[in-house]
C-alpha cells in the first residue's frame, strides 16, 4: 500500500478530541453560564476572566492532569488555544490563585447555582440518590487533615467526608469535605437538605446510604421529608437484642 507524506503548517495536538468538547460545552451554554454564578473577579484589569482560568483547570483534567503543574503541559499547547478561542493561557498558579479566593459561603453559593443549573437539563423520573460517607488517609500537611477513626491507618491524619451519588446517571450531586475528627453523621441532615436543593425539581424515588448516616435524626429527617430509603445499620448489640426478639421472620 501507498503512503503519501506530506509536511502542513498547521498546528497539530494530540488532543484534539477536545474540539468535540468544546462544542458541547458551547451548546450547553456553560461558559455563559460560568460568568453569572459569582465566580471571584481578579483584582487586576490585567487578571485572566475567572471562567478562562475555570475551562483551563477542567481542560488539564481532560488531558490528564492529576497535579496543578500538569496544567502547563496544555498551557503551551497552541492548537488548544485556538480552539478555546483563548488570546493567551493562563499560568496554572493563576488558577490556585482563584481557588484561594473562595470562602466557604461563595462555594456553597457558586457551586448550588451550578449544580442546580445542570440538574435543571437532566430528565430522569425518579432518581436514585446514594449517600456514602468515607475516610480517605492522608499522609501530608493537607488543610483540614485530623486524627480520628481511621480503620485502615490508625493514627494518621485524614479526612472524612460526605459524598452524594445519582446512581441513576453516576454523576456527583454532591460533596463536603470535613476533618478527620468529624462524626459520620454530623451535618448530615444539613448536607442532605443542600443536596435536594441541587437536584431542584427531580424528585428521590429512593434514597440509599451508608451505616455512617444510621443517626436517629437523620433518619427522623428522612421519614419527615417522606422519602423511601434503605441506610445500612450498625450491628451493635441494641440492633442484635431486637433481632433476636423479632418474630415473623420469613421463611
Amino acid at each position: 500500500m501507498d503512503l503519501g507524506l506530506r509536511f502542513t503548517d498547521k498546528e497539530i495536538t494530540a488532543w484534539g478530541g477536545m474540539a468535540l468538547m468544546k462544542r458541547m460545552l458551547d451548546q450547553m451554554q456553560l461558559p455563559a453560564v460560568l460568568g453569572e454564578i459569582g465566580l471571584p473577579q481578579p483584582g487586576s484589569n490585567r487578571g485572566y476572566r475567572p471562567e478562562q482560568l475555570i475551562l483551563q483547570f477542567m481542560l488539564g483534567v481532560w488531558c490528564g492532569a492529576n497535579r496543578f503543574e500538569h496544567g502547563e503541559i496544555t498551557r503551551h499547547d497552541k492548537t488548544l488555544q485556538q480552539i478555546f478561542g483563548w488570546e493567551k493561557m493562563a499560568n496554572f498558579k493563576a488558577v490556585m490563585r482563584l481557588f484561594n479566593k473562595f470562602t466557604q459561603p461563595q462555594i456553597e453559593r457558586v457551586f448550588g447555582h451550578w449544580y442546580s443549573w445542570l440538574f435543571e437539563r437532566i430528565c430522569v423520573r425518579g432518581l436514585t440518590l446514594d449517600l456514602d460517607s468515607t475516610v480517605m488517609t492522608r499522609y501530608g500537611m493537607q488543610q483540614g487533615a485530623a486524627r480520628g477513626y481511621n480503620p485502615t491507618k490508625r493514627g494518621r491524619p485524614s479526612h472524612h467526608p460526605l459524598m452524594a451519588f445519582v446512581a441513576d446517571t453516576q454523576m456527583v450531586a454532591n460533596l463536603w469535605l470535613r476533618p478527620g475528627n468529624t462524626s459520620s453523621a454530623n451535618n448530615a441532615c444539613s448536607f442532605l437538605a443542600a443536596t435536594l436543593d441541587r437536584l431542584g425539581n427531580n424528585p428521590v424515588q429512593l434514597l440509599r446510604a451508608d451505616s455512617g448516616f444510621s443517626d436517629a435524626a437523620f433518619l427522623a429527617e428522612l421519614e419527615s421529608r417522606g422519602l423511601h430509603y434503605i441506610v445500612a445499620l450498625r450491628m451493635q448489640q441494641p440492633l442484635q437484642r431486637a433481632l433476636t426478639h423479632q418474630q415473623g421472620w420469613w421463611q
